[in-house]
């Protein structure tokens, strides 16, 4: 796996971890990708075999499995940002369940940035996706 492999399979992870493909969830994915580097740069067909192969990966071993593959592979500042996507993506659907906490929980686990700087981008998606206007 290659680094922007690993970084589109954090996004996935996030996004699939609750055994579901959220419509809502996957078009933000593909959004937060496209504005990076490489996949802005990638066809429709190239990102499409990368989400294949990913996909094959996630069917076969899971998350937690596809989380511990790609992990690694990225860079500290990587990987903070994807963790900062992924508290994102699963926040999208406005529905944080139990197994969403659990991959984040897992995620902190597995990168080099520290738990402290994890809780912190935790606390301001909570603040970001708060309903604060709600009566």
């Amino acid at each position: 796996m290659n680094p922007s492999e690993a970084f589109a399979a954090i996004g996935l992870a996030a996004v699939a971890c609750d055994g579901a493909l959220d419509a809502d969830e996957a078009a933000m994915l593909r959004q937060l990708l496209e504005v990076r580097s490489p996949y802005s740069k990638l066809g429709d067909a190239v990102m499409g075999a990368m989400f294949d192969g990913l996909l094959g990966r996630l069917r076969s071993g899971g998350w937690e499995t596809l989380l511990m593959e790609a992990a690694p592979v990225l860079t500290p500042p990587q990987q903070e940002t994807a963790y900062a996507m992924a508290a994102l993506l699963v926040h999208t659907n406005r529905s944080f369940k139990p197994v969403e906490q659990e991959m984040l929980q897992r995620l902190g686990e597995l990168i080099t940035v520290p738990a402290e700087r994890c809780s912190q981008i935790l606390e301001v998606m909570a603040v970001l996706h708060r309903d604060s206007l709600k009566g």
